[in-house]
């Protein structure tokens, strides 16, 4: 009978091991200190530090009676981009929109609003992404519609741009801003 050299085998072992750790670190439907979606919730805590140069979030964020809009972006991020003419508009038509700058650096951060153009009526500054953990958030960007007492009504991941602003992002603003 031929003998098979441990070598050829250990492919084969390292595969399976691989598997079966798989199997058992695959993620349960509730994993246990994993950070809640806060749809339906009082809208967690913004961070405290701001972008030298431009305006912090005012405390009352959250309690004006105003649907207010949170923006998770960063410099660095191509979709990001994509949807700052978007912001913008929408500044210009009066929404109230809160910018967290996340994972990013405050130089980089600061140039690109100089240079693009401020949609923001605050600046949240959160470097190691802290703040987005108690969001839910994922990557940027993501968008949060935030009523006047503070409660999240509606998340968007993903840039507010094109069909989907208009057929998924806007209907849920219009509807928070009808309450």
């Amino acid at each position: 009978m031929p003998r098979i050299a441990p070598l050829i085998l250990a492919p084969l072992a390292i595969f399976s091991t691989f598997i079966v750790l798989a199997a058992v670190g695959m993620p349960r439907s509730d994993p246990a200190g994993s950070p809640p979606i806060p749809v339906g919730r009082p809208a967690p805590a913004l961070p405290e530090q701001t972008l030298d140069g431009f305006p912090g979030v005012p405390d009352d964020v959250f309690t004006t009676s105003e649907v207010t809009i949170v923006n998770f972006w960063a410099s660095w991020c191509p979709p990001c981009r994509a949807e700052h003419p978007q912001l913008l508009q929408m500044q210009a038509d009066g929404f109230s929109i809160i910018g967290v700058n996340f994972k990013d650096t405050a130089a980089a951060a600061s140039r690109y609003l100089r240079d693009d153009g401020n949609p923001f009526r605050g600046i949240a500054f959160d470097p190691q992404g802290r703040a987005s953990i108690n969001w839910g958030v994922t990557a940027p960007p993501e968008t949060f519609i935030v009523d006047g007492n503070g409660t999240v009504l509606y998340r968007f991941s993903g840039p507010l741009v094109g069909s989907d602003y208009e057929q998924r992002f806007l209907p849920e603003l219009n509807k928070a801003l009808s309450r």
